[in-house]
């Protein structure tokens, strides 16, 4: 299992890199409308639509993405519009965990539907602006998430003991939680002492916050980012234990699906870009 894994995060690692450094942005657009459309034929199964419904919905995802595209929402969102989702996500995910599993299917199924679509779309746009930031200002942000995992899973084995949401997802913990955000905070230092002393195509997330908000504020803001990288990561496994699922699917061997690989970032790319706006 651990091998497929590592097999499969090589791979995946090997599509993305090229087609985020590539200079023209087809690729990286291309790609990520193929994972949007994928994340939405997901969350479609997830939901009850049936297998042509799941993967109609998918494709609806993708189209409303690549439309997206032709508008001035691709080149510059309102600073309000990445507020709202931010806020949406804060308050409707810390509702949504506090009335648990039970509760998520018992919203009607149009609603849910629309709910993961809109949020799909919103996290994709965020991400695609980040992107038009700079390559730095987007590894920043994934590294954040990619970071903030890592150090929450050793540090969840090492030392957790009191739960963080047994009833959600019975492996993470309160232990974990802190040192995904001790991770992360160990990663800023070395990224602005690099960017300090070479070149690169734009600031970091790290030093947007540093000189727009100075010390506390970035630090606050930073260990926010991670735990809504947290939140991201139970609303996902809320849904799939409503569901009876244990993966989104098996996409990515090893992995499970693509809602499994971007769950933590779907909440973080717009408040990151709340965070930045002006």
């Amino acid at each position: 299992m651990l091998r497929q894994r590592v097999i499969t995060a090589l791979v995946l690692v090997a599509v993305l890199l090229p087609a985020l450094f590539a200079a023209s942005p087809v690729p990286f657009g291309l790609l990520t409308l193929a994972m949007i459309a994928a994340a939405g034929w997901e969350w479609g199964r997830l939901n009850g639509a049936p297998g042509a419904g799941a993967v109609g919905l998918g494709l609806l995802l993708a189209a409303a993405c690549a439309l997206t595209l032709t508008t001035a929402l691709a080149e510059q969102a309102p600073a309000a519009m990445w507020t709202t989702f931010a806020l949406v996500w804060i308050v409707g995910g810390a509702a949504a965990l506090r009335a648990g599993p039970a509760a998520w299917p018992r919203l009607p199924q149009a609603l849910r539907l629309v709910i993961g679509l809109v949020l799909l779309w919103a996290g994709w746009l965020a991400l695609v602006q980040a992107r038009a930031l700079g390559i730095n200002f987007i590894l920043s942000v994934l590294c954040l998430v990619w970071m903030a995992d890592i150090a929450a899973y050793f540090g969840g084995r090492a030392f957790g003991r009191r739960k963080l949401a047994p009833s959600i997802s019975p492996g993470k913990s309160w232990a974990g939680v802190w040192s995904g955000q001790l991770g992360v905070l160990v990663l800023v230092g070395p990224w602005l002492m690099a960017e300090a002393g070479g070149t690169f195509d734009g600031p970091s997330l790290f030093r947007t916050l540093l000189v727009s908000g100075g010390p506390t504020l970035a630090l606050l803001s930073l260990l926010a980012l991670v735990g809504m990288s947290v939140v991201g990561d139970l609303i996902e496994s809320l849904v799939k234990r409503a569901a009876g699922a244990k993966d989104s699917s098996r996409l990515l061997p090893g992995h499970g699906g693509v809602l499994d690989r971007i769950d933590a970032l779907l909440p973080v790319f717009p408040l990151a870009m709340a965070l930045v706006a002006r």
